[in-house]
C-alpha cells in the first residue's frame, strides 16, 4: 500500500523523516518496499499563465501564446494542446529545462514562429501515464514558483506490504494508529462531522441476508456536477496512492477508501429502480459489472439489487447498469459492512481483483459507515457541489462482530519474551493500540478494537506487546537448556551437495509454482489424476502439480522466448500424487536440458556443439547417483511413458524398484510447445532415488591387474545393462572392472546384430592371478554369453 507522508503526517505528529518512519514501521511489521518521492526528477518547470492564446499564422492545430512567468516580459510559447487558453495557469518547462526521459527543453522555431519554452502535459512530466492536454493548474496557483515546490513533488511515498492479517492497516488512518501507537502520540485528521440536511430524502434498504451484511449505510446527494474537475490536490493525493483520476463521485468515493478504510459506492439516481435489497444471488444470475464483464452467479454470491434485479457484486465491484457517468446529477452514496466470510473467495472466483474486496475479504472496521459518508459529503460539497439528505443506515445488530475479551497471563508473556516488562508498561502498549485493558491477578483481560479481526488469542496479544515495544529491545538471552539439533541419517542425501553438483555441470536452479497449467499437464500426463484448486490465483495455474516437469517446461520456454540457445535448468521441490482419493507430497529432483552440447567458445568444433540428447542428460544422471555410493544398484529400462520419445525413454530402478523417468521429450510435445530444440528431461524421488549408502572400509590389493579383451556379437535388442550383468556374473568376484570400449555395426556382421568390445580387469586381494585362472574365468564368460544372449566371439 502507498502512503504519502504529508497525508500520514495529517493524521499524527511524525518525529522521524521517511527513511526512519519506514524503518519504524517494518520492524513492527510493516515491511517499507519502496520508498519514492512524489514523483520523477525534473528541473527547471514553473508555473505560468497564459496571457493570450492566437491561432499560428501557418499551422491550423497550434498556437501562438503569450505566458507570463510572474517577472519580466511575457515569453512566446508555441503550443498544440487544445486546452490552452487565455487566463489558464499552466506548467512551463523553460529554456534549459531536464524533463523526466533525459529531455531537454531549448528555443525552437516552429513553422517559423519563435517558441521561448514548452507548455508541460502531466505525462511529459512524469504525472500521468498519458494526457489529453497541458497541466491545469487551479486559478490561485502562484505564476512563477517552482512547480516542484508548488505540489510539493518531492514528498516521500512510502509503498508498504500489508499482510492479509492486518486488513485494518489497509488506509492512511490505519497506518496513522501505528505510527500513533509507536510514538505515544494521539491521532488528529480532519474533522468529521455530521452534515447539515436540508432534505428529509433517503431511499429504502433491506438486509435480506444480514449474517453478510449486518449494516449498510446510504445517502442521497441531488444537484452533483459530476463534470466538474476534480481538486487537484484531490487527483495528487490518489496518483500519489496509486489510482488515477476518473471523476469527482468516483474520486472522493476512491479517496475515502484510502483514508478510513471503507469502500464506498456510488450509483446514478436514476438508474435505479426502487429500494435496495441486499440478499443472495439466485443460482445462474447474471451481473454485468463496471468494467464490462458478465459473471453468472451461483447461490452464495451476495448481491446488491434493486427491483429490476442486481446492481453490485457486494463488497467487490457496482455493476454497469447504475453507474454513475459525465451526465450523473442525483446519486445515491453506498457505504456498507460486509462480512469476510460473505466476500472471500468471491472475486477470485471471477477473476477479479479489487480494492474493496480486498479489503473487505481482511476485515473492515463495522463502525465506520456513517463517517465514511460524512468524510465523502465534505469532500463533495467544494468538489462538484450538491445537496445531501440524511445518512441512513440499516442495520442487524445482532449480526454485527463482536470482539471477545482475551486473556493475557503475565507469566506466559515473560516466558515467550524471554523477558519481563513493566506492568505498567504492558497495559499502556495496549492502549495505544487502542485495546480495552483491565487488570487481573494473573495479568490482563484485554479487549481489542471493533477493527481488529486479527486479535483471538493470547499469543496474538504477545506478537502486539511485542512489536511495538519493539524486538530490538528486548535483550538476547541464552537458552536455559542448550539446543542440540539431532545428526542427519547417514543415509539421508544432502540437499547442498546435491544442488551443487547440478550447478558445477551447468545447470541453473529454478523456482516455480506448485500449482500448474491443467492443459500443459494434461498434455504431458493424460492418464494421471490431479488435485484442483478450489480458489485459484489464475485460470493456468489452477491445479496442483503431479510432477516438476511442467514448471520446468514453462520456464525452459521462457528463456528460448528470451533467445536463450543453451538450456540447463533444475529445481527441487514437492510434487503432488492423488490416489485413491488420497494426496501425497513426495520430495522430487528434476532437470531439463536443450540447445547445444557445449557453450559456444574457442576450440569447440562443431560437432560438439550438437543439440543434447538422452545420453548427455544420462551421464549428468549417472553423476549423481554415482556420488550415492552405490552406483552399481541402479538401472535404466526402457519403458514408454506419454509425455516421453518412444524408444528414448527409460524408467530407472534402483535394486529393481522405480525411482525416477529419463528421457526427450515427445516430438508431438515438441512441435505444439515450440520448441526449437528437443528438451531432455528426468525426474527423480529425492528420498529413495539418492539415500546415500554408508561407505565400507575396503582394502586395496598389492597385486597387479590382469586385463583381457572380448568382442562379442549379439542381437540389437539385447541392453548393455543386460550384456554387463552376464558378464558380471560369470566373471566371479575377481572380475573388478568391465569396460566398453567400442561398438560397431556395418559389413561383416548380420543384420540385426551388433558387435561390443569389451574390457575385463581382473584383480585378487591375495596373490597375483595366473594365465591360467584368467583364461578359465573368460573360458566361463564366453560360454555364459553364448548360452544366454545368443552371442559368438568376433574373431
Amino acid at each position: 500500500m502507498r502512503v504519502p507522508y504529508g497525508w500520514l503526517a495529517e493524521w499524527t505528529e511524525l518525529p522521524w523523516d521517511a527513511r526512519e518512519l519506514g524503518t519504524r514501521l517494518t520492524m513492527s511489521g510493516f515491511e517499507l518496499e519502496a520508498l519514492e518521492s512524489a514523483a520523477p526528477p525534473f528541473t527547471g518547470v514553473i508555473v505560468a499563465e497564459i496571457l493570450s492564446a492566437e491561432r499560428h499564422p501557418q499551422a491550423d492545430k497550434l498556437q501562438v501564446c503569450r505566458v507570463s512567468i510572474g517577472q519580466g516580459e511575457p515569453l512566446q510559447i508555441v503550443c498544440g494542446a487544445s486546452n490552452a487558453r487565455r487566463g489558464l495557469k499552466s506548467a512551463l518547462a523553460t529554456v534549459g529545462a531536464h524533463l523526466p526521459g533525459e529531455v531537454t527543453i531549448g528555443a525552437a522555431k516552429l513553422r517559423g514562429v519563435e517558441s521561448r519554452g514548452m507548455l508541460a502535459s502531466a505525462r511529459e512530466l512524469g504525472l500521468a501515464e498519458s494526457s489529453s492536454g497541458i497541466l491545469e493548474l487551479p486559478p490561485d496557483a502562484p505564476v512563477g514558483q517552482a512547480l516542484r515546490e508548488y505540489l510539493k513533488l518531492d514528498e516521500a511515498v512510502l509503498d508498504f506490504n500489508i499482510t492479509a492479517n492486518r486488513g485494518d492497516a489497509m488506509s492512511v488512518l490505519g497506518m496513522a494508529r501505528e505510527v500513533a501507537a509507536l510514538t505515544g502520540r494521539p491521532l488528529a485528521g480532519p474533522a468529521i462531522a455530521p452534515p447539515a440536511a436540508p432534505a428529509n430524502e433517503v431511499l429504502a434498504v433491506r438486509l435480506a441476508q444480514p449474517a453478510g451484511c449486518p449494516r449498510f449505510g446510504g445517502c442521497i446527494v441531488r444537484g452533483v456536477d459530476n463534470r466538474a474537475p476534480t481538486p487537484l490536490w484531490l487527483r495528487e493525493r490518489l496518483r500519489r496512492a496509486g489510482l488515477r483520476s476518473i471523476s469527482p463521485l468516483v474520486d472522493i468515493t476512491n479517496y475515502v477508501m484510502l483514508e478510513l478504510g471503507q469502500p464506498m459506492h456510488a450509483y446514478d439516481l436514476a438508474k435505479l429502480a426502487g429500494a435496495i435489497t441486499v440478499r443472495l444471488a439466485r443460482s445462474g444470475e447474471t451481473l454485468t459489472l463496471l468494467d464490462g464483464t458478465q459473471v453468472i452467479c451461483e447461490k452464495d454470491v451476495l448481491l446488491i439489487t434493486d427491483e429490476a434485479g442486481p446492481v453490485a457484486l457486494a463488497g467487490i465491484m457496482g455493476g454497469e447498469r447504475t453507474a454513475v457517468s459525465a451526465e450523473t446529477t442525483d446519486v445515491f452514496f453506498e457505504s456498507a459492512y460486509f462480512a469476510p466470510a460473505a466476500v472471500l473467495g468471491r472475486a477470485r472466483r471471477f477473476g477479479l481483483t479489487t480494492d474493496a474486496g480486498q479489503r473487505f475479504e481482511r476485515g473492515v472496521d463495522p463502525t465506520q459507515q456513517a463517517r465514511a459518508i460524512e468524510r465523502a459529503l465534505a469532500l463533495l460539497k467544494p468538489a462538484a457541489g450538491g445537496t445531501a439528505g440524511p445518512i441512513q443506515v440499516t442495520e442487524s445488530i445482532g449480526d454485527l462482530p463482536r470482539r471477545a475479551t482475551v486473556s493475557l497471563r503475565r507469566s506466559q508473556l515473560q516466558r515467550l519474551l524471554g523477558v519481563e516488562l513493566a506492568p505498567q508498561r504492558v497495559s499502556g502498549t495496549l492502549e495505544r493500540l487502542a485495546m480495552k485493558v483491565t487488570a487481573t491477578e494473573a495479568g490482563w483481560q484485554v479487549t481489542p478494537p471493533a477493527y481488529r479481526f486479527d486479535i483471538d488469542i493470547e499469543a496474538d496479544l504477545i506478537e502486539e506487546v511485542a512489536r511495538v515495544v519493539g524486538f530490538e529491545h528486548i535483550p538476547e538471552t541464552d537458552a536455559q537448556t542448550p539446543q542440540r539439533f539431532r545428526p542427519l541419517p547417514a543415509e539421508h542425501p544432502g540437499e547442498a551437495a546435491i544442488l551443487e553438483a547440478l550447478a558445477a555441470r551447468g545447470y541453473s536452479e529454478s523456482i516455480s509454482y506448485a500449482f500448474v497449467d491443467p492443459a500443459l499437464q494434461e498434455q504431458l500426463f493424460p492418464d494421471r489424476a490431479a488435485l484442483a484448486l478450489s480458489n485459484p490465483i489464475a485460470s493456468d495455474l489452477s491445479v496442483m502439480r503431479v510432477s516438476l516437469w511442467p514448471g520446468l517446461l514453462r520456464a525452459a520456454l521462457e528463456n528460448q522466448h528470451r533467445q536463450a540457445d543453451r538450456i540447463r535448468l533444475f529445481e527441487h521441490g514437492i510434487r503432488f500424487e492423488v490416489e485413491h482419493g488420497n494426496t501425497h507430497e513426495i520430495d522430487t529432483l528434476a532437470a531439463v536440458a536443450l540447445g547445444p552440447r557445449l557453450p559456444e567458445q574457442w576450440g569447440v568444433p562443431k560437432e560438439l556443439r550438437a543439440p543434447a540428447d538422452y545420453y548427455d542428460l544420462k551421464s549428468d544422471l549417472e553423476a549423481l547417483l554415482d556420488a550415492t555410493g552405490d552406483a552399481a544398484s541402479f538401472s535404466f529400462v526402457s519403458q514408454p511413458h506419454p509425455a516421453l520419445h518412444p524408444g528414448r525413454a527409460a524408467r530407472v530402478l534402483r535394486r529393481n524398484q522405480p525411482v525416477g523417468w529419463l528421457g526427450e521429450l515427445h516430438p508431438t510435445l515438441v512441435r505444439s510447445l515450440d520448441f526449437t530444440y528437443t528438451p531432455v528431461l528426468f525426474e527423480l524421488d529425492l528420498e529413495t532415488a539418492l539415500a546415500v549408502r554408508r561407505i565400507t572400509h575396503r582394502e586395496v590389493s598389492r597385486f597387479p591387474q590382469v586385463r583381457r579383451d572380448l568382442a562379442v556379437v549379439i542381437d540389437e535388442a539385447v541392453t548393455l545393462s543386460s550384456l554387463t550383468e552376464r558378464v558380471t556374473l560369470a566373471a566371479s568376484s575377481l572380475l573388478r572392472d568391465l569396460r566398453v570400449f567400442d561398438v560397431y555395426r556395418g559389413p561383416g556382421l548380420e543384420a540385426g546384430r551388433k558387435s561390443v568390445a569389451l574390457g575385463l580387469i581382473f584383480q585378487d586381494i591375495s596373490r597375483t592371478l595366473t594365465d591360467d585362472v584368467v583364461e578359465r574365468l573368460m573360458v566361463s564368460v564366453v560360454a555364459d554369453l553364448r548360452e544366454n544372449l545368443n552371442a559368438r566371439i568376433r574373431e
